[in-house]
C-alpha cells in the first residue's frame, strides 16, 4: 500500500506516469509495482455495460459502425461514402446512396408480408376501426400520389398536411415521399396566424386537410381555420385537397378545393414509380417553436433518416418485423413522424393510429388496445400517464397485457413518482428517454436490444449511440463531471436522421444550435443536465425560452407576440412554470398601457379572458396562458434583459438566486404579490 502511494504522490505532482524503475531496482521489485499499477486500475475503472461499449464504438469508429447499420434499409444505389464532415457543423451521410423512405416503409414488405396488417386505425372520436394490410396501404399511398402528381407535385416541390390522426393523413405523407415531394405536417391545434406564417416560410404547391377533428367529443373545424390562414398567407398554394369526414359543413373555394373522395375513386388502382432520392435530399420540414417569434422549420434528410430509423425500431425499443406498435402520439409532432409512420413501418411492424383521449370512454382504453391487439411496444407522454393517474387504478389490471414487453415515455420529463406509479400499476419495464424535434430520434435511453440495464425513475438512462452528448459549463465550455450540472450538448457530426439545416436558412441553423457555448462549435440542446458517478443522465430543465406544455414546445416569444397585440398591453413576460399535470403551463406577466386599470378588479379580470382569446384566435388553444398577471413592471437586468428565470423560481416558490443585476427589485416583489 506504502508502495501504491508513493506512486500516486509522484503522478500528481509530475503529471505523468512514473517508470517503476526510477523508484526502485531491481526485476521481481519492478514486476510487484507494475502489477500493484494494473490492479488499482482494474479498481478504479469503471465497468461498460454493452449499452456503454457500443456507444463508445459509434463514436470512435463512425464509418464501420454506421455502415453496418444502413444494412437495415434498401439502397437501389449504394452510397460512396459514409460520412462527408467537410463543411462543419453540416454532415452529409451516406453520401451517393439513392433510397426511398416509402419504398422502404411500404413496397419492401409486400413480397413477405402482404396481407398482414401495417396500419390500424382506431377512433373513439368518431366510433369507427379500420385495418389496412401492407397491399392496401401500398394502394391508397399510390392513389394519393397520383392526385398530387396530377395537380403538379414533383420532387422537391412542398405539401402541407393539416389533419386530424386520420388514416388518409399517413397516406399523405408516405405519397409525398413516395414522390420526392418534401411533406410539411402542421399540428391540427395551430390557429390560422400561426399556420399562415409556415404557409409562407414552406411555400407548398398544395395543401391536403381535413374538413374537422375531433377531441374528447368536440369538433374543431379546420377548414375555416386554413381558408382564414391561406387568406394571411403570402404564398397561398394553388390546390387545397380536402378530406370531408361530415363533421363540419363548409363551402368549397372554387378552383382551388378539391374532392379527396373523388379523386381518390378516380385514381384508384394507379400506380405511381418511386422516385429515388440521394440520401441527403430533404424529406420533409417540421416546424418547432424558437425563441425569435419566427417557428424553425427543422429539415431532415432521407438516408440518414430511414437509417437512423431502422436502427433504433430493433436496438432502442426492442422490436422485430411482424411486431405490433402502438404511439400514441399526433402526427404533428415528431415523435408521430418517427414512431407512428415511418420507423414502425419501416421495421416491418403494424403500426396503430390512434383519434382519441387516454380516459374516452374511460381511463383503460389504450390498455384495452395494448390487450386487443396484442401491442408489444407502447410509446406515449409523461402527461398522459398524470392524467390516468386521476381514474381507476383499477384499470391498470383489468387487461392482459402478457404481450407489451415495455412502456416508453418522452416528450417532457418524467418525474419519478409518476414512473414509479405506473410501473407499479402495469408490471411492466417503464422507459424514460429524451430527444428533440431537431435529434428526430433519442439522444438518451436504456436500449433493451442491445442489452437489458437496471433503469433509475428520473434518468432518460444512457447516451444513444452517434450522440457524442456532454455535460458542458454554460460559461467556458468546460467539460464538467459527474453530479456537475451544465448545458447538455452533443459534439458534432450529428448522427444520421437529425436535423440537416433550418429550412431556408443555413446561417440561423448555425447560429442557433452551435454558436451558444463558448470557444467550442457544439449542438446545444439548451436543457441542463447532469450524468451520475454510474454514467446515468438526468435533464433538468430547460436553458432558454422554450417552454415544454404536455410535450407541445411553445416559445414563450410567440406567446409574448399575441399578448403585446392587445391594445391596452404595453409589454409582457411569459415564462413556463412547474405543472403536476402537463410538466408545464405557461404563465404571462402583463404591464399595462394605463396605470389605473389595476385598481378596476372587474375590468382586470375581462382584460386577462380578452387576452386568452387573443391567443387561442392566433397561436391556438394549445399556446393558451394558464393566467395573466398584471403589473406595473417586469423585473429586468440593467442593460433591460427580463429576468425570467427569477420569475420562474419566485412562481415556484423557490430561492431566485443571484439578482445583483436586477434594475429595481420591487419589480420582482410585485410577482410575488401578483401570485
Amino acid at each position: 500500500m506504502k508502495l501504491l502511494q508513493m506512486i500516486e504522490k509522484k503522478q500528481r505532482n509530475s503529471r505523468v506516469v512514473a517508470r517503476s524503475e526510477s523508484l526502485v531496482q531491481g526485476l521481481p521489485v519492478t514486476i510487484l509495482v507494475q502489477k500493484a499499477i494494473f490492479a488499482k486500475k482494474a479498481l478504479e475503472r469503471p465497468t461498460m455495460n454493452p449499452i456503454q461499449a457500443t456507444h463508445q464504438r459509434s463514436i470512435q469508429q463512425k464509418d464501420a459502425f454506421w455502415r453496418e447499420e444502413a444494412a437495415g434499409v434498401h439502397w437501389e444505389t449504394p452510397f460512396t461514402e459514409v460520412l462527408d464532415y467537410s463543411n462543419p457543423p453540416f454532415a452529409r451521410w451516406f453520401v451517393g446512396g439513392r433510397t426511398n423512405l416509402c419504398f422502404n416503409a411500404v413496397d419492401r414488405w409486400l413480397d413477405t408480408q402482404a396481407d398482414d396488417p401495417a396500419l390500424v386505425w382506431v377512433s373513439t372520436e368518431v366510433e369507427q376501426e379500420v385495418t389496412y394490410s401492407r397491399r392496401d396501404l401500398y394502394r391508397e399511398v399510390n392513389a394519393v400520389a397520383a392526385m398530387l402528381q396530377a395537380q403538379g407535385v414533383v420532387r422537391g416541390d412542398r405539401v402541407l398536411i393539416y389533419m386530424p390522426m386520420v388514416p388518409e393523413a399517413v397516406f399523405a405523407m408516405l405519397a409525398c415521399a413516395r414522390l420526392g415531394a418534401i411533406h410539411s405536417v402542421v399540428f391540427g391545434g395551430f390557429a390560422s396566424v400561426n399556420l399562415a406564417q409556415r404557409i409562407d416560410d414552406a411555400s407548398p404547391k398544395v395543401i391536403v386537410c381535413a374538413d374537422a377533428g375531433s377531441r374528447g367529443g368536440k369538433v374543431t373545424p379546420y377548414k375555416p381555420l386554413l381558408d382564414k390562414a391561406i387568406a394571411l398567407a403570402q404564398r397561398p398554394p394553388a390546390k387545397v385537397l380536402v378530406v370531408n369526414r361530415g363533421l363540419f359543413a363548409f363551402e368549397p373555394v372554387a378552383g382551388r378545393d378539391l374532392d379527396y373522395a373523388s379523386l381518390r375513386h378516380q385514381y384508384e388502382g394507379a400506380v405511381v414509380p418511386v422516385t429515388w432520392l440521394e440520401s441527403s435530399e430533404p424529406s420533409y420540414v417540421l416546424y418547432t417553436s424558437g425563441t425569435t417569434g419566427k417557428p424553425k422549420g427543422v429539415q431532415r434528410d432521407t438516408g440518414g433518416y430511414a437509417v437512423a430509423l431502422a436502427s433504433s425500431m430493433q436496438r432502442i425499443f426492442n422490436g422485430k418485423p411482424g411486431d405490433t406498435y402502438l404511439c400514441t402520439s399526433d402526427i404533428g409532432w415528431v415523435v408521430g413522424h418517427s414512431y407512428i409512420v415511418y420507423g414502425p413501418l419501416i421495421g416491418g411492424q403494424t403500426t396503430i393510429l390512434y383519434e382519441g383521449t387516454p380516459v374516452r370512454p374511460d381511463g383503460g382504453i389504450l390498455w384495452s388496445l395494448v390487450e386487443r391487439f396484442k401491442v408489444n411496444t407502447m410509446f406515449s407522454a409523461p402527461t398522459a400517464i398524470r392524467v390516468l393517474k386521476k381514474h381507476d387504478e383499477s384499470l391498470l389490471k383489468k387487461y392482459d397485457l402478457s404481450t407489451l414487453r415495455a412502456l416508453y415515455l418522452a416528450g417532457e420529463p418524467l418525474d419519478e413518482p409518476t414512473a414509479q406509479w405506473i410501473s407499479d400499476g402495469l408490471g411492466r419495464p417503464i422507459i424514460d428517454n429524451y430527444w428533440q424535434t431537431e435529434t428526430g430520434w433519442p439522444i438518451l435511453a436504456a436500449q433493451p436490444g442491445i442489452a437489458n440495464v437496471p433503469t433509475k425513475f428520473g434518468s432518460p438512462s444512457f447516451p444513444v449511440y452517434g450522440f457524442d452528448v456532454r455535460v458542458l459549463n454554460e460559461e467556458t465550455g468546460a467539460d464538467l463531471g459527474p453530479n456537475q450540472k451544465g448545458v447538455v450538448a452533443i459534439v458534432p457530426p450529428l448522427p444520421p436522421g437529425a436535423m440537416t439545416t433550418i429550412w431556408g436558412d443555413d446561417a440561423r441553423f448555425v447560429e442557433t444550435y452551435f454558436s451558444s457555448v463558448p470557444g467550442r462549435q457544439v449542438y446545444s440542446t439548451f436543457d441542463w443536465g447532469s450524468k451520475d458517478d454510474d454514467g446515468y443522465w438526468f435533464i433538468l430543465g430547460r436553458t432558454d425560452d422554450v417552454i415544454n406544455v404536455a410535450g407541445h414546445r411553445l416559445g414563450t416569444r410567440e406567446i409574448e407576440e399575441s399578448i403585446n397585440c392587445h391594445a391596452a398591453v404595453a409589454e409582457s413576460a411569459v415564462v413556463g412554470i412547474a405543472d403536476q399535470l402537463k410538466g408545464q403551463v405557461a404563465v404571462g406577466f402583463a404591464v399595462l398601457k394605463d396605470a389605473g386599470l389595476f385598481s378596476q378588479s372587474e375590468q382586470l379580470l375581462k382584460l386577462e379572458g380578452d387576452i386568452m382569446r387573443l391567443v387561442d384566435e392566433q397561436l391556438g388553444p394549445v399556446a393558451r396562458p394558464a393566467r395573466v398577471r398584471f403589473v406595473t413592471a417586469l423585473p429586468k437586468t440593467r442593460s433591460g434583459k427580463v429576468l425570467r428565470r427569477a420569475i420562474v423560481a419566485v412562481c415556484e416558490g423557490r430561492d431566485p438566486g443571484d439578482l445583483t443585476t436586477i434594475e429595481d427589485p420591487s419589480a420582482l416583489e410585485q410577482i410575488k404579490d401578483s401570485l
